[in-house]
């Protein structure tokens, strides 16, 4: 039987314990912390065995595979013995989308990230499509996963999460934007954090798509640099040409030779920044395959 080591006890790491635990494999979860009683207790409840206050090597080391929760660094002794063995350490939303043939919309980025998480989420629901909502809001994925079969999962990726996801694809990718954030986790190097970022498209193929903002230089200069499989969408204050372009009264959008205009007045969300958000939002949902007049009313709701 596959052994699953599961480092960190909270959300995340217990969500993929049980996912794991559902799916046959032999799991043991370890926190160097001391876990919150509602975890101790799920992870009793499923016969998962578990360690917290320490990190005992030798029961690590005997792992097939590893789920990292987002939090902990790949630093320190215990993780140069796992990089000897050559023991694969994935994240729990890489473990989670194993298990799942719901379609994927992922956001991720510095600013703006929740936002149109919870804005997709809103109008996904007005428009009659039940999805998940999950990653670093809602709820666990890998629970979600396992609790709920579900045509569509909205998830708000960081870019912890993305650091060990290898075969991740989500259906639509969105990055709102990059700026030089939590660069102690990558040795202070900028381009380590927009690699990290850019792993949200890594698998994506022809029928899928990748949704970013125009206006952002680092993301322009990325770009510039690779091969990029998905559909190119874009978001943009500057260029009219742009898939959905943001001026002061309204968003026009234009998707698969169709156009749309949505007012500003008629979204709830405010600023300009709001503004950005809600085109990210009109664009996830037009890829998704929701009318524009469902999107409307969406807002409205």
């Amino acid at each position: 039987m596959k052994k699953i080591v599961i480092l960190g006890g909270g959300e995340s790491g217990v969500g993929a314990a049980l996912l794991a635990k559902n799916k046959g494999f032999d799991v043991f979860l370890s926190d160097k912390s001391v876990l919150f009683e509602k975890f101790r207790q799920e992870l009793r409840q499923n016969d998962i065995a578990f360690e917290e206050g320490q990190h005992t090597f030798e029961k690590i080391l005997e792992a097939n595979e590893i789920i990292k929760s987002p939090g902990i660094a790949e630093k320190g002794e215990l993780f140069e013995q796992i990089k000897a063995k050559q023991i694969s350490v994935i994240s729990e939303i890489e473990f989670a989308s194993r298990f799942t043939d719901a379609k994927i919309v992922a956001i991720t980025g510095s600013n703006g990230k929740t936002t149109t998480t919870l804005l997709v989420h809103h109008l996904f629901e007005q428009a009659g499509i039940h999805a998940g909502l999950a990653g670093n809001v809602g709820s666990s994925f890998a629970k979600a996963v396992l609790e709920e079969k579900l045509d569509w999962f909205i998830l708000e990726v960081s870019s912890f999460q993305l650091d060990n996801c290898y075969d991740f694809r989500p259906h639509i990718a969105v990055l709102t934007n990059i700026t030089p954030d939590h660069l102690d986790r990558y040795d202070y190097q900028f381009q380590n954090y927009i690699d990290a970022k850019f792993r949200i498209m890594q698998k994506q193929q022809k029928d899928d798509f990748f949704i970013c903002f125009a206006d952002h230089e680092p993301i322009l200069s990325e770009i510039a640099k690779k091969t990029i499989n998905s559909q190119q969408i874009t978001v943009s204050l500057n260029d009219s040409q742009a898939s959905a372009f943001v001026n002061e009264t309204d968003i026009a959008v234009t998707f698969q030779e169709k156009k749309y205009v949505f007012a500003l007045a008629e979204i709830p969300l405010k600023g300009l920044h709001n503004a950005l958000n809600a085109a990210c939002a009109i664009l996830i949902c037009l890829c998704a395959g929701i009318d524009a007049d469902k999107i409307r009313v969406g807002f409205k709701g």
